[in-house]
């Protein structure tokens, strides 16, 4: 049987009794401390892998996270899964991900693949490189197969490191660059897991040059971000 909740923005949404417990469960979860110091903490880095680039129009594929806790990457708590496609994406965006037609026609039920994701998450704060795209194409997916409209905090090291390394806010805007300019090692790009940890090792890198400003917590270092905003847009 099938419990519809129907939300203010018009979509019905059809959860099973015990997904919607799963998901009640999720939101009665407390919220994470922000004003810790990352070393005492567990954040989340998350990359995904879509359809195509379009806010509006393209779809969820792959989610892939892995959690930065005490400061460290716990390589053992980590998340990837493919959600289940109804048609799988054109040639052009599966050769750059490489999760080809049976994989995207035979992965998890939305709303399934969904509520793992939420129940690994907890309510871990979330870091992501541009975290728009990331955070729009999540958030309309748990809208529209679990009706939640998700609120959480997210961290943008797309404004972080400009912010920490002033000097190189003109020349490095992408992941790739910065990554580069780290050395870090990535093997598969367009892997949401690949570029999820080479996300978190350059998160690491960003808060051992914080710690030396002084800043230690998520929140300071959303504070950080906030002004590398304002200062982007003035400049």
């Amino acid at each position: 049987m099938f419990t519809n909740l129907k939300r203010w923005f018009g979509i019905q949404v059809r959860m099973l009794p015990a997904q919607r417990q799963h998901l009640q469960a999720w939101q009665e979860l407390p919220s994470a401390a922000l004003n810790v110091p990352v070393t005492e903490t567990r954040c989340v880095v998350v990359d995904v892998e879509t359809t195509g680039l379009n806010l509006m129009h393209d779809r969820l594929i792959s989610i892939g996270a892995v959690a930065v806790v005490d400061g460290k990457i716990d390589f053992g708590d980590s998340f990837y899964v493919v959600l289940q496609q109804r048609a799988a994406s054109e040639k052009g965006n599966i050769l750059l991900h490489g999760i080809g037609t049976a994989a995207q026609l035979e992965g998890e039920p939305p709303a399934e693949a969904l509520l793992a994701f939420l129940e690994y998450l907890g309510k871990s704060p979330l870091i992501a490189f541009h975290v728009t795209f990331d955070e729009t194409m999540i958030r309309r997916a748990l809208r529209q197969y679990l009706g939640l409209s998700f609120k959480h905090p997210w961290l943008d090291l797309a404004y972080v490191m400009p912010g920490l390394n002033p000097p190189l806010a003109q020349q490095f805007r992408a992941l790739d660059d910065w990554i580069a300019h780290a050395n870090i090692r990535i093997d598969v790009r367009h892997n949401a897991l690949a570029d999820a940890l080479a996300t978190a090792q350059l998160f690491q890198i960003a808060y051992a040059q914080a710690s030396k400003k002084g800043v230690a917590s998520y929140a300071e270092l959303l504070d950080l971000e906030k002004a590398q905003r304002w200062v982007s847009r003035v400049s």
